[in-house]
């Protein structure tokens, strides 16, 4: 079980509980992820911590300062 924390800009987009599917981004040295469609976004992973998964469930969503934050749990074999 992996866990992944992307943060979503406004409230109300994604609730506990709720499937989601993610599409992987590159960069030249990253990767990152985003919750489809477009509804909140991860930060940059190294190569070596590349996420196998596409699909997750959301376990948490936590309100900060700086905006809304979304835990989502993967299933990695």
């Amino acid at each position: 079980m992996r866990e992944m924390e992307f943060k979503m800009e406004r409230e109300g987009l994604l609730k506990e509980g709720q499937k989601v599917r993610i599409t992987e981004g590159v960069l030249p040295s990253n990767y990152y992820y985003t919750i489809d469609p477009s509804l909140a976004m991860s930060g940059n992973y190294p190569f070596n911590q590349r996420l196998l998964a596409r699909e997750g469930v959301v376990t948490a969503i936590r309100e900060l300062e700086r905006g809304f934050y979304v835990t989502v749990s993967f299933e990695e074999a």
